[in-house]
Parts: structure tokens; sequence; C-alpha cells
């Protein structure tokens, strides 16, 4: 099970903390959608920023995102060609 989140307000004159709390759920940009795991810890980032989100429930598997996430899966595949 996965959640589906959704930036909806700009984080122009909010907190540091609430920025780096939507930042950690992999939204940098109003308008742009993420999908992440229904972890306690991932609900408790939601609910201290559900006001500028928009959330619902998702049936898409959750995959990892991100440059250490791409650098993964690119080595992998090199390693994998490099057997062949």
């Amino acid at each position: 099970m996965s959640i589906q989140v959704k930036l909806v307000r700009s984080l122009s004159g909010h907190t540091k903390t609430h920025r780096a709390t939507v930042n950690g759920l992999g939204l940098t940009r109003v308008g742009q959608t993420r999908i992440v795991q229904d972890t306690p810890s991932n609900k408790g980032m939601i609910a201290q920023v559900a006001y500028l989100l928009e959330i619902s429930e998702s049936t898409e598997q959750w995959k990892p995102f991100g440059r250490r996430a791409r650098a993964k899966e690119q080595a992998a595949a090199a390693a994998k060609t490099a057997k062949k």
C-alpha cells in the first residue's frame, strides 16, 4: 500500500522545518506528485504539512527516486551487461 501526495501550495513564507519536511517527501515544485510508502514516519511527515498537500491512497507500487536510486539502477545494469 502506498500514498500519493501532491504539493498544492507554495513553500514560500513557511518555516524551514516544513520546507525540509516537504523536501523529504520528494516534493520540490507546486503541482509535483510522488508515491510514498505507507509507513508511520511518512504519515507523521504528511500530517505535519498536510495543509500544503493533497493526499490520496494509491494502488501503485512505490519505487525509490532520486540520484542515489538512479545511480544504483545504472550500476546494476552495468554489472549485468559486464557479466554477459
